[in-house]
């Protein structure tokens, strides 16, 4: 089935305001709700909505609790998240980052006590589009064995890296597995295999089969034991600078909630002209794809997503938009 984008907006916004979230906030989320699956990333757009609608009605996620300044240390802070909407309290200390990189030419913000952040590449868009270098990343629940382990004890952290860029920015997004999990559940539901291999089958051979590495949830890390080792620092670090959780402390928890994230924003502007950005990346962009014809850059296939899905519609399967009328 073919859904216009503006429709999915229309779509979820009377479900959010159903579930108690004032308009200003349900008109953001679900803006972002449709923007992330316009930009091709279903997993965390149309088919973790019904998902967080649910940790809405199991009170995992409380729709009126907004953040809370904790402490404040010049360029850094840290906020509380108090268990509201991960996508408002990830635009706010976002923002804020931004805030203090404008004030001290570079801002951090630690957030504790939050939830999924849904598509952390959302912030990285937004900084790029304000013209702020920025990095954002984000501790989980225990879901990925460590390299030369079988049994989940990191977690897949998502990192995003932003580069603001004239001609398109550059947005980096990705997690410390192979696959993230709303991947998986993604070609799960349509019934496809992934491209390349994601984990391990139940007799511990590498598979491309979602459905078997969500049962025996052996995912396999990014760059093996060099994305085992990222995880586990980024989540030390998020701990760390939030003054939360860890992924061993946020398994102890019956669902995933209270997690730990981490936003930083570069005012590049002070140092770096915009003509002088966008040449140095122009001419680093040129020189790989001028001995690399097919070569991309983090962003560009988001990019090309959004402008092919406003242009006509997102093909959804019918089950997926079944579920959401039905919220």
């Amino acid at each position: 089935m073919k859904i216009d984008v503006k429709k999915l907006e229309e779509t979820f916004l009377p479900i959010l305001l159903k579930e108690g979230f004032v308009p200003e906030a349900a008109v953001a989320m679900a803006r972002i709700f449709s923007e992330t699956t316009a930009d091709g990333v279903f997993s965390h757009g149309i088919n973790r909505f019904p998902r967080f609608i649910n940790e809405v009605k199991m009170g995992i996620v409380k729709p009126g609790a907004v953040p809370q300044l904790v402490n404040s240390m010049q360029a850094l802070e840290q906020w509380d998240g108090r268990q509201g909407p991960g996508i408002l309290n990830a635009l706010h200390c976002a923002d804020r980052s931004m805030e203090l990189a404008s004030q001290f030419g570079i801002g951090c913000v630690g957030l504790r006590n939050t939830n999924h952040w849904m598509r952390g590449g959302t912030y990285g868009w937004r900084a790029a589009e304000e013209g702020f270098l920025f990095m954002a990343w984000t501790n989980t629940l225990p879901n990925m064995p460590p390299w030369g382990g079988d049994r989940a004890a990191l977690g897949n952290n998502p990192f995003i890296l932003a580069i603001p860029h004239r001609n398109g920015h550059i947005v980096l997004d990705m997690a410390m597995s192979q696959y993230a999990y709303g991947k998986l559940e993604w070609h799960q539901k349509c019934g496809t295999d992934l491209p390349e291999f994601g984990g391990y089958d139940r007799n511990g051979q590498l598979t491309k089969d979602p459905s078997e590495i969500l049962e025996t949830e052996r995912i396999l890390p990014t760059g093996l034991w060099k994305g085992s080792a990222l995880s586990l620092v980024l989540d030390l670090a998020a701990a760390i600078l939030s003054g939360g959780n860890t992924t061993k402390n946020i398994g102890e928890y019956p669902e995933e909630t209270n997690l730990s994230q981490v936003f930083i924003a570069i005012n590049i502007e002070r140092h770096f002209g915009e003509e002088q950005l966008n040449s140095l990346i122009n001419e680093t962009l040129g020189f790989i794809t001028n001995l690399n014809e097919s070569a991309q850059h983090p962003g560009q296939r988001s990019l090309r997503n959004r402008k092919y899905h406003l242009e006509n519609g997102v093909e959804i399967p019918d089950e997926i938009w079944k579920d959401i009328i039905q919220l």
